[in-house]
């Protein structure tokens, strides 16, 4: 997983604050983040930083992928065993006598679901990670046998 460290790593450490920010490093959290894009930063754009700028877009792109609460699933990896699905708290929490049994959900109010063969995300602002009281759970990736999951 991609972090502001390497992120800075391909700036153009110029700290010129062109883009906004204090430092290149504080560029590297706000785009690790989000809150910026890579063409924020004008020095990027110069021919003799292409190199980076195509690095740095193939790092942060499938992050563009990633719902509100900061998941992606990748589906091609995703075999659909369901692990996930009864493994979030919140899952078992809305549907005690479906997911929270083992079994398929049962309440439109679960985060987690298979369908057609892949985990299907809905009712992502209700996942713990989302939100202003934040709890960095994590069942639903420790419980991924291939790594199917993952929050940026």
């Amino acid at each position: 997983m991609t972090n502001a460290l390497d992120i800075y790593q391909l700036l153009p450490k110029t700290n010129c604050k062109q883009c906004g920010k204090a430092t290149c490093m504080a560029f590297g959290a706000a785009l690790l983040s989000r809150e910026v894009t890579i063409d924020d930063c004008p020095p990027l754009k110069e021919d003799k930083f292409k190199e980076n700028y195509e690095k740095l877009s193939q790092m942060i792109t499938p992050s563009g992928e990633a719902s509100e609460s900061g998941m992606i699933v990748h589906t091609e990896k995703c075999i659909g065993c369901g692990n996930c699905v009864v493994a979030c708290p919140v899952n078992v929490a809305e549907d005690p006598h479906g997911a929270g049994s083992g079994k398929a959900p049962t309440s439109e109010n679960v985060i987690l679901r298979v369908e057609d063969g892949v985990v299907r995300l809905s009712n992502v602002n209700q996942c713990r990670r989302f939100g202003k009281n934040k709890i960095m759970c994590n069942g639903c990736i420790v419980t991924c046998p291939t790594k199917a999951i993952e929050f940026v």
